[in-house]
């Protein structure tokens, strides 16, 4: 005869449930827990007078905020709604429920607690021997992650111009229409004074966008302005020494905006990029990580639509938590200037650190030429150039060795965070806020990863 177990839905429990046996001893739900205990929440912002509702502890909610997004929940009415369903989000918030309100402020207002609870679990993984601090190797790469805009709410300057001309000629025929007696009158539920406030309303936003694309633009000449001078003064040597200038005279940069620049009117802050499924409206989320444990130890996000000026900013995130002996980049980061600007001090001598760039793209597998076994090329010569320089690096037996590291590090955390973790697109708009939310992502996945590691985290 078979048998079923039996399932009583109307009983009821005989003595109080604890929630902790509930979840398994290993859950993830236990470490963020734990972790959030050795995490120092002074700089919170709370009510200090006391007046009003009782609040949720800080710890409670940072604690929520990483565990979610450790988990793939990223909206805070999301995360409100675990706090019913989710038994393990029932265990960290000990059964109360913070709003999506309360959940969306905390999250927007304590920028500074989150850069401090980044720092505070790279120590508490340094602590427990998980990660080094000095002289190790660090993996460099940008990610495009999506904002939380359209493309197609996106408008050129070209296209603002012309829609800027359109709306004053509307502004003008309603105007006129109103001086009219015998006009003929609008549709029903319409008025002239309505129409002409609106089109101003919107011009008035366009306007704010032109004069941002504007702003960019001067930024940019003054960027390139710069460089564009320094070629200069090269061609003019080589000139001067009785050989012609090498390559195209360079082009002076231009500080009117371009008919193709772009403002996005929901994120003003997001940029069109590049990605594998065409251009997106996106940012350019940039971390670096430790090759030995994985753990992200620098995280910023950029505007910019490649990775070309992006490794000194990195690398300066990088330093504010270890020091790097080696820096591991692709190709989208090779560029003279910027691994010069890392490698040299201010006094041109060479510093301790050294970067190790691909040249150019490598096709996937290795080719019988590249099993085959061979001697190391011989050492580049002193007036040999950055590509030759930087190719020998990568060309030497332990030279290879550790570029391979790259691959097996930074682009499967970027797998991780996109496909187990789930962020594919940002839920905040602006720069700042969307910084934020990287910050707390790259918190989560560590802590993920500490997790994995079986890490035992004590007080530093």
């Amino acid at each position: 005869m078979t048998k079923f177990v039996n399932i009583d839905h109307d009983t009821e429990l005989l003595l109080p449930p604890n929630l902790r046996e509930w979840v398994p001893a290993d859950h993830l739900v236990h470490f963020v827990m734990d972790a959030m205990e050795l995490i120092e929440v002074g700089e919170a912002g709370v009510n200090e007078r006391g007046t009003g509702s009782a609040q949720y502890p800080p710890r409670l909610l940072l604690g929520l905020l990483v565990y979610s997004y450790a988990t793939g929940m990223f909206s805070s009415r999301q995360i409100e709604r675990a706090t019913y369903e989710n038994v393990a989000v029932r265990l960290l918030c000990a059964d109360t429920h913070p709003d999506h309100d309360t959940l969306c402020v905390f999250r927007r207002k304590n920028g500074a607690l989150l850069h401090r609870a980044f720092a505070q679990v790279l120590e508490l993984a340094a602590g427990c021997g998980i990660l080094k601090v000095g002289g190790i190797t660090v993996a460099i790469d940008g990610t495009k992650v999506l904002a939380n805009a359209s493309k197609h709410t996106a408008l050129s300057h070209g296209h603002v111009e012309k829609t800027l001309r359109v709306i004053d000629g509307e502004i003008a025929q309603l105007l006129a229409k109103a001086e009219q007696a015998d006009a003929t009158p609008l549709q029903d539920g319409l008025s002239i004074e309505g129409e002409v406030a609106r089109r101003r309303e919107r011009k008035a936003k366009l306007l704010q966008a032109k004069a941002g694309m504007e702003a960019r633009a001067y930024a940019r000449f003054q960027a390139g302005q710069a460089d564009y001078e320094a070629k200069q003064a090269r061609r003019a040597a080589q000139g001067a020494g009785g050989k012609p200038p090498k390559g195209r005279p360079p082009k002076q940069p231009d500080p009117v905006p371009r008919a193709e620049d772009q403002v996005n009117l929901t994120d003003a802050d997001s940029r069109i990029m590049p990605t594998k499924d065409g251009f997106q409206q996106a940012f350019n989320a940039q971390a670096g990580a430790d090759v030995a444990s994985r753990l992200i130890v620098g995280k910023r996000v950029s505007q910019a639509a490649n990775d070309k000026l992006e490794l000194a900013a990195d690398l300066a995130e990088v330093r504010r938590h270890v020091d790097p002996g080696v820096v591991l980049v692709d190709s989208g980061f090779a560029g003279e200037a910027a691994v010069t600007a890392v490698e040299v001090d201010e006094q041109g001598r060479r510093t301790a650190l050294t970067v190790l760039c691909a040249m150019q793209r490598e096709p996937h597998g290795r080719t019988v030429a590249q099993l085959e076994k061979r001697d190391d090329p011989p050492e580049p010569g002193p007036q040999a150039g950055f590509a030759e320089r930087m190719r020998h690096r990568t060309a030497t037996a332990a030279g290879r060795a550790l570029y391979k590291l790259r691959q097996q590090t930074i682009e499967p955390i970027f797998g991780i965070i996109k496909q187990a973790m789930g962020l594919r697109r940002f839920s905040l708009r602006g720069l700042a806020k969307v910084s934020l939310e990287w910050d707390l992502v790259c918190l989560a996945y560590n802590l993920k990863r500490l997790h994995r590691l079986r890490a035992n985290l004590r007080p530093v």
